[in-house]
């Protein structure tokens, strides 16, 4: 298609030769590189390039967009979301689309069909492993080139809707290929709604109509959602490895690579199946290295696989956490509010109230270690196709964090310099970061590697804090997320660290340092508890077996829990399920979560525990508020997808100021040198004025990072006017707080 009267001549540098096509959101040129590479370029409408949010998503989209690069997907070339009008070059697909083959020559049999599946199910797996989730495969995002399939438009997808910015829930997809959950509750779609969506796809390849075809989309949705597929013109070979992606339920599908392996062992005819075989690992021994002299360094420009996950026990529909295996490297599945959490507790790391010191990070001097200048590291973990985001706390100038295949590392604050690292072997559940740091003694999470069965899945592990000699580890219990909302299987309590045994039956306190069993405690009959650490209060919050059973946490119980012997206090009823936040006014704060089924959609109503007069009094929040929760000075912030913060009163449940950022997918908040700092995967930071919420100042992103992590522990970390922020693919980096980066 020729250009037109109006178009540009070139965009980006790149000289515009034709027309590919227009939509809703933008148009499409055919351009070429300066070595004559053909790339497609994207151009967003004018209308969209001046709405805030629109380019919050549309940055968001293509950080994710450049993370995909695998054989059988259009990998981002160049973009540029911060332009005038913004765009996005990918690599140009020549060929039909799988819509256009089908209606043109009809449904796909035998070789071609099968090379059609693999070829889908790899793109998928590249999709997933990096942590991108399509939530449109359609017969018209499916290029077939020469090559082999391509799958397109993944990286914009969520963009091209201005509505889902502003529209909580909101559908998208298109119904006759989207999974039941995408229509039911769509906030909470994970990977394996995209693997329901091939599904679908092969049907349609296969038979030229969908499994849930209906006379309008509303019958088909209600189809997807309530009827059986129909499989019956299906190939029966074919037909075996479809039916469980058509599972109603997304933890009765397999993964991107459980499916591929199951394509792969289909013969050439489709006349007989296979199973799926397990996956290599890697040694479970951990690796302590000493770094004293190792400057800082930049980032890789690489992009590690960001694995997935996997279930290795029974589902909690309250997002208890999967195990991830290195054979199911799939994306990340978001649980809503599982995404992780610090020990609550306070200053930099965003608890509030009261506790002695050995409980918090040491309470900086607003001021600058001497000789410091900006820096920015990478922390290697245990493997190398592994790279996840760190959590830190600060000690003086020295940092300590964990996380993304680390059990723990010291920094130095003032110059980046790794002191040690030790590192952790497995794949790591997500959301779980450091447990915490003493005097002496820093504390992290060991997980085990594929090939070392008879090793615990997930340990404790004490390091100590100056040489980073490991001291004594413990198995560890894995039920928190599922109990508390908040994955957090083990809390730093003064000099002592309480856990959940490896049987999930009691808590075990041990000195820190040296490991020894101060005190055990049962949990209360038919019943599996998380601890939870607020200000200087030891709490045991507890759900009923039929509850976590039956993945509806509904009447969770809290009880004091004393530090010392371990006895349990009086029970107290909490109407749940509720989060808990941190402490104000003395009384422990909770967020009540609103479901829409299985899955969490916000936040509405507060509770408070008032552990002295053994009272629970609820406040109604205004409305359902979406986001990361996070609490400081006794205020609880919820950051949204798309940079909105909202401050609220734990008291009254009322807003007390609500303001737009520019930081998209924020957690948060940190404080420190008077202001409010919030910071997203991608290293975007905006730090804010506690008063009133008005920015002070925010930076440019430090990482080719995702943002969609809801749920997750605040990323900066403040050690007197130093600002420390984590990012994806385990990167720090710092900067003083009152001469922050120049933002563009």
């Amino acid at each position: 298609m020729s250009l037109r009267g109006g178009d540009p001549a070139e965009i980006g540098g790149y000289p515009l030769e034709a027309r590919l096509g227009s939509g809703g959101m933008g148009t499409v040129f055919l351009a070429r590189t300066s070595s004559g590479r053909p790339v497609a370029i994207k151009l967003i409408h004018q209308q969209f390039a001046g709405d805030d949010e629109f380019r919050i998503r549309f940055r968001q989209e293509v950080a994710a967009a450049r993370r995909v690069s695998g054989a059988f997907t259009a990998a981002v070339v160049d973009a540029a979301p911060e332009a005038e009008q913004p765009w996005m070059a990918t690599t140009y697909i020549e060929g039909p689309t799988l819509a256009q083959h089908i209606a043109e020559k009809g449904p796909l049999d035998g070789a071609e069909l099968r090379r059609l599946a693999i070829g889908l199910a790899e793109a998928l797996r590249d999709i997933h492993r990096v942590g991108v989730v399509h939530r449109d495969l359609k017969p018209s995002n499916v290029v077939l080139s020469p090559e082999g399939p391509r799958v397109i438009d993944f990286g914009i997808s969520r963009a091209a809707d201005q509505q889902t910015l502003t529209m909580t829930g909101r559908v998208i997809g298109t119904p006759p290929f989207m999974s039941p959950e995408q229509l039911q509750a769509p906030r909470g779609v994970g990977p394996r709604s995209d693997v329901f969506s091939l599904g679908t796809l092969l049907v349609y390849s296969a038979t030229g109509r969908g499994p849930f075809d209906a006379d309008s989309p509303y019958m088909t949705a209600y189809q997807v959602v309530h009827e059986e597929p129909s499989l019956d013109a299906v190939p029966v070979a074919l037909r075996a490895v479809v039916e469980p992606c058509l599972d109603k339920e997304p933890e009765g599908r397999p993964s991107a690579d459980e499916l591929l392996t199951l394509l792969r062992d289909l013969p050439a005819d489709l006349g007989g199946t296979g199973s799926a075989g397990a996956g290599a690992g890697r040694t479970r021994d951990m690796v302590t290295q000493h770094d004293a002299a190792t400057p800082p360094t930049p980032a890789p420009d690489t992009d590690p696989a960001v694995p997935g996950s996997g279930s290795t026990g029974t589902s909690v529909g309250r997002g208890l956490r999967r195990r991830w295996r290195p054979v199911l490297a799939a994306a990340v599945a978001v649980a809503a509010i599982g995404g992780g959490a610090a020990v609550l507790k306070t200053g930099g790391q965003g608890g509030d109230g009261g506790g002695d010191k050995a409980d918090t990070v040491t309470a900086p001097a607003a001021a600058l270690p001497e000789g410091f200048a900006p820096w920015r590291e990478t922390v290697p973990g245990g493997r190398e196709d592994l790279s996840d985001e760190l959590r830190c706390v600060a000690r003086g100038e020295a940092l300590f964090c964990g996380g993304g295949g680390v059990v723990a590392t010291r920094v130095s604050a003032l110059d980046g310099s790794r002191v040690w690292t030790a590192k952790s072997p497995g794949v790591p559940v997500q959301g779980t970061y450091l447990v915490g740091a003493t005097d002496d003694t820093v504390l992290g999470y060991r997980f085990a590697a594929e090939d070392a069965p008879q090793d615990p899945s997930s340990e404790v592990v004490a390091v100590d804090a100056d040489t980073g000699r490991e001291l004594w580890s413990v198995p560890s219990g894995a039920w928190s997320t599922a109990v508390t909302g908040r994955t957090q299987d083990a809390v730093v309590a003064g000099s002592a660290v309480v856990t959940v045994d490896a049987s999930n039956t009691r808590f075990e306190a041990r000195d820190a340092h040296s490991g020894d069993v101060t005190w055990t405690r049962p949990f209360p009959a038919d019943t599996r508890c998380a601890p939870v650490l607020a200000g200087p209060r030891l709490f045991a919050m507890c759900a009923p077996d039929a509850e976590l059973d039956a993945s509806e946490v509904r009447h969770p119980t809290l009880y004091t829990l004393d530090r010392a012997s371990g006895e349990l206090g009086e029970p107290l009823a909490v109407d749940g399920p509720a989060v808990p936040m941190g402490v104000a006014d003395g009384r422990l704060v909770l967020l009540q979560e609103h479901r829409e089924g299985p899955a969490t959609v916000g936040y509405d109503g507060v509770a408070r525990v008032d552990p002295a007069s053994r009272k629970v009094t609820y406040s109604p929040l205004a409305k359902t508020y979406a986001g990361t929760p996070g609490m400081a000075d006794g205020t609880v912030y919820l950051s949204g997808q798309t940079g909105l913060v909202t401050a609220l009163d734990p008291a009254t449940g009322r807003t007390k100021w609500s303001r737009q950022t520019g930081v998209e997918g924020a957690s948060g908040p940190a404080t420190g040198a008077g202001a409010l700092y919030f910071s997203s995967a991608s290293g975007r930071v905006v730090a804010l004025s506690p008063r009133d919420g008005t920015p002070l100042w925010a930076t440019n992103p430090q990482a080719d990072g995702l943002t969609g992590d809801q749920g997750a522990s605040p990323r900066v970390t403040v050690a007197g006017r130093v600002v420390v922020a984590a990012a994806a693919e385990n990167t720090l980096f710092a900067f003083d707080a009152l001469k922050p980066p120049k933002a563009d």
